[in-house]
């Protein structure tokens, strides 16, 4: 069948399932996923996953939309108002995931130092698209969501350095050929600094041309070139689109006399995108690979998410964050998706002897995750007092917001 076909099926499938799972006092988000899962391979097959593999391009189209609101949360008067507590909470509650699953991996579980330190290195990513997608829904505001969203924009780039590290750390003990320097381990530090200079030069552009836009239409169309274009040349250079789509957004949030404008017209064009986007990713999550996941993996998803918690809280704690922030923190950092997913992919090509076992567990913790963890966010945010919609009239309101 032709791929828009597949694509009005999983728009359907997921706007019903939403408005189902409202009734269940869910985030719709939860209900994207439900109606992927059950129009996939696990259940009807109404969308293949070979015509899921087919629409990448929207998933890629998500995450930079997705990415470029993040990059608002970096406005440097927020910023400095949060202080350099921020960096404290995102360090902690990344790096104690990392050395929590490497601990317990290693000399708990007694597996190769190699295969431990993969798992531990891609602990530390999580999915900014389903929590803000339940932030979004809930309209939340207040002093854990201004924590939350730098948090989750910083995360990705603690995540990929520690990959990078560790990933230069577990070939140097598989292959004594390959040596452990200096230039190695700074090697992601660069790829992450450049990612951030290319976002940066490209806010720069579209803060200026967006000055000279003849009307909403006209920005909208620059904003939506510029983030696919940009999206483009960062998978081509093998940078990482969310870094800078982030800078991006991060850029014209400081620089942008109208800033806000140019930020939110995307709105207007992402609900389709983001249903059909979390829609695919519930297409994707084959169940069958669940009864493969065992003690390693069970151990994965319970290690993982107790370093993330506790990670968070130990860093509130010394950041003397408000204590609404320092309870509920760690409860929106579960998800876990696509830059994790795709980390393990490098893994599996880079380390062949132990990628199979990574890429089960790794896809198999994010069935897991992506379920539960939009259902902790909400949790999170009602307990904090910070969600803005009575949950008993939620299903009245638009899909994205």
């Amino acid at each position: 069948m032709h791929s828009l076909y597949y694509i009005g099926i999983i728009l359907f499938s997921g706007l019903l399932m939403g408005k189902v799972i409202s009734f269940f006092k869910l985030p719709k988000v939860t209900g994207y996923l439900i109606a992927g899962l059950i129009i996939g391979p696990s259940f009807l097959n109404l969308v293949p996953s070979t015509a899921a593999s087919k629409l990448s391009i929207i998933s890629e189209a998500a995450l930079g939309f997705i990415a470029y609101g993040i990059g608002s949360s970096f406005n440097f008067s927020n910023l400095k108002q949060l202080g350099n507590g921020i960096l404290i909470i995102t360090f902690f509650e990344s790096l104690t995931a990392v050395f929590a699953v490497d601990f317990v991996m290693i000399t708990i579980l007694k597996q190769p130092a190699p295969f431990g330190l993969m798992l531990g290195a891609i602990s530390a990513a999580t999915a900014p698209a389903a929590t803000i997608m339940v932030l979004k829904q809930y309209k939340a505001k207040g002093p854990l969501v201004n924590t939350l969203l730098p948090v989750v924009a910083i995360d990705d780039a603690v995540g990929i350095m520690a990959f990078g590290i560790s990933m230069t750390i577990a070939k140097s003990l598989i292959d004594s050929s390959s040596s452990l320097t200096i230039k190695t381990i700074l090697l992601p530090i660069k790829e992450i600094v450049l990612a951030f200079v290319i976002g940066i030069s490209i806010g720069f552009f579209l803060s200026i041309i967006s000055k000279h836009s003849e009307g909403e239409d006209q920005l909208l169309i620059i904003c939506i070139a510029t983030i696919f274009v940009t999206v483009g040349i960062t998978t081509t250079l093998n940078l990482s689109p969310l870094l800078t789509c982030m800078a991006i957004g991060g850029t014209v949030s400081n620089i942008s006399p109208n800033s806000t404008r140019v930020l939110s017209i995307v709105d207007r064009v992402t609900p389709p995108v983001f249903v059909a986007f979390f829609t695919i990713a519930g297409v994707e999550l084959n169940l069958s690979i669940l009864k493969n996941v065992g003690i390693l993996g069970i151990t994965y998803i319970l290690v993982r998410v107790i370093g993330k918690v506790s990670g968070a809280y130990l860093g509130c704690k010394i950041a003397k964050a408000p204590k609404i922030v320092q309870k509920y923190l760690g409860l929106t950092l579960v998800p876990q998706a696509g830059v994790a997913i795709g980390l393990a992919m490098v893994a599996e090509a880079m380390l062949p002897k132990y990628g199979a076992a990574i890429r089960t567990i790794v896809l198999s913790a994010t069935v897991i995750y992506e379920l539960v963890g939009p259902f902790l966010t909400k949790i999170a945010i009602f307990k904090a007092g910070e969600a803005h919609i009575d949950v008993k009239h939620s299903k009245n309101n638009t899909l994205a917001t």
